[in-house]
């Protein structure tokens, strides 16, 4: 191995470091508790070396954005796969979405609530977030309907999956329900 291949593999470790770190603090104290510092601390490296990966927290939260993403993605495709039948595949994307909402708050929040400097619907849209929504209208295209088009379909229905992830978890919506809300969402916007 060359020395440039070395330092450039320490650089990933590095990096998957301080963005494990960062979604670690954020999991346990919240986003505000990430900050450089503490981060630096965490990790044992100085901020200048923070700063050679990332210009900031925004980007770190980018970073975690796109690494839930893809984590998302690949659970949403393993519940699907898993189900018998359109009805049963956005019944469990429904229930996927919202277990990952659930039990990754602040991965979530990443990746739809805080800014990471992140192209959402744009020919810049990176590729982890492409992905998770395909992931999203692989299940939702096929139940769209006729004459709908599906990825305005997959849109309406994931704005409702938010909708219910955001409004559980800021206790607005009774968490006991969830079961109930995702059967009516499968029956009444998907009609399957």
């Amino acid at each position: 191995m060359s020395v440039q291949e070395r330092k450039e593999r320490e650089r990933a470790v590095r990096e998957r470091l301080i963005v494990a770190t960062a979604r670690q603090l954020a999991e346990q104290q919240g986003w505000d508790a990430v900050t450089t510092r503490r981060l630096a601390e965490r990790i044992e490296y100085s901020q200048p070396v923070l700063y050679s990966h990332f210009r900031g927290k925004r980007e770190i939260i980018g970073a975690v954005a796109l690494e839930g993403a893809a984590e998302m993605a690949a659970m949403l495709r393993a519940a699907t796969r898993a189900a018998d039948g359109p009805r049963a595949r956005v019944a469990a994307l429904a229930r996927a979405y919202l277990d990952f909402a659930e039990c990754n708050p602040a991965v979530y929040d990443a990746m739809f609530q805080l800014d990471g400097g992140l192209a959402f619907a744009d020919e810049d849209t990176p590729e982890p977030l492409q992905d998770a929504f395909a992931a999203l209208l692989e299940s939702l295209g096929e139940v769209a309907g006729d004459g709908v088009h599906p990825g305005l379909f997959t849109e309406v229905f994931w704005a409702a999956l938010h909708g219910l992830a955001t409004l559980t978890r800021a206790g607005r919506l009774p968490p006991e329900d969830t079961e109930s809300r995702v059967e009516l969402l499968v029956d009444r916007l998907a009609m399957v």
